[in-house]
């Protein structure tokens, strides 16, 4: 048996597996999530990564299936953020209202900014949303309820009541188990849009506008309706850092939250499903890492972020599927 026939078996035998996974990806991806707390240093690092993969899952919506690149995104995840804080620390409202109103807020945001900027391409869409953000940015940093520069302070959930069963927030695995039980939901939802007739609108817009728009897709319509779903993706995992650190910084609207999520999704692997959650866990825990043993770290995290974008430029989850023949 040569070396070409016996690569050719060993693809044939992981094609099915992984052709399994992607039939069940949102049970594949719970599964995995599972077992996140007993792989990572410590609990609020695992629950940091579901938040900031279920960010980067909302982000990918745009960037990755659709092939449009937002530096705006930061907006999406800070409205969420202040809107569920405000709730719950000023209006004294319970989790399961601010929730959905942190998701209906940036849906509304997404959705303004979605009809300035879709009409534009390239670097222009990415420059405009940019803008945009740093008026949402500014916007709030004037807000009287949002506390300015100090941020906003008091968002406490210590307890979550759901049919009939009470989960204690203090208690890092009963908090992270909760948190991915809200992903899980979003995960599916999600899922049902990208197979639905909508998913292979939105990727055959990616692979070639002009040919999808004469194949009788309205195009405008398909990338804001894109864009608002990834915005109430967004809002919702703000919601959920709110509700983590019991507290919402100004710099979640910043420029660099935009930044952050785009490392995201290189990382991970732009297009697919499960990615972020691969990026959100690669740069948190190099950000942990180094950070014990230098206060130079981001030096060190860019160098890392250069060599996996030089040698796995589709991402790490992306050159696996890629690999293995699965996507």
């Amino acid at each position: 048996m040569n070396v070409h026939t016996d690569i050719l078996q060993r693809v044939g035998t992981t094609r099915p597996f992984f052709d399994r996974i992607r039939a069940h990806r949102v049970l594949a991806s719970v599964l995995v999530l599972l077992a996140l707390p007993w792989l990572v240093p410590n609990g609020s690092v695992a629950v940091n990564i579901l938040i900031y993969g279920l960010f980067g899952v909302g982000f990918n919506l745009v960037f990755g299936y659709m092939g449009m690149l937002s530096f705006g995104h930061a907006a999406l995840f800070g409205i969420g953020a202040y809107c569920a804080g405000i709730l719950i620390a000023q209006a004294a409202l319970p989790w399961w209202i601010a929730l959905p109103a942190a998701v209906l807020a940036a849906a509304i945001l997404a959705l303004a900014m979605g009809l300035l900027a879709i009409r534009t391409r390239g670097i222009y869409f990415a420059m405009v949303t940019l803008a945009l953000s740093q008026c949402v940015y500014f916007l709030v940093y004037q807000f009287p309820r949002s506390g300015g520069e100090n941020g906003l302070r008091g968002v406490n959930v210590a307890q979550v009541r759901l049919a009939g069963l009470r989960i204690d927030l203090l208690d890092p695995t009963a908090k992270y188990l909760a948190f991915l039980a809200v992903v899980a939901a979003a995960l599916l939802a999600l899922s049902r849009v990208l197979e639905s007739p909508f998913g292979g609108a939105v990727e055959a817009i990616r692979e070639n506008e002009a040919r999808a728009r004469a194949c009788g897709f309205n195009v405008e319509h398909t990338k804001l309706l894109a864009f608002v779903l990834s915005g109430a993706v967004c809002g919702l995992a703000g919601a959920l850092d709110a509700i983590h650190l019991s507290s919402v910084a100004i710099e979640s609207l910043h420029y660099e939250t935009s930044g952050l999520v785009v490392m995201i999704c290189l990382l991970g692997g732009m297009g697919t499903f499960f990615g972020p959650f691969v990026g959100a866990a690669l740069f948190l825990l190099i950000q942990d890492t180094f950070s014990l043993w230098t206060e130079h770290w981001q030096l060190y995290v860019g160098a890392v972020f250069m060599f996996f974008v030089l040698f796995f430029p589709k991402g790490v989850w992306g050159t696996i599927l890629e690999k293995t023949h699965g996507r």
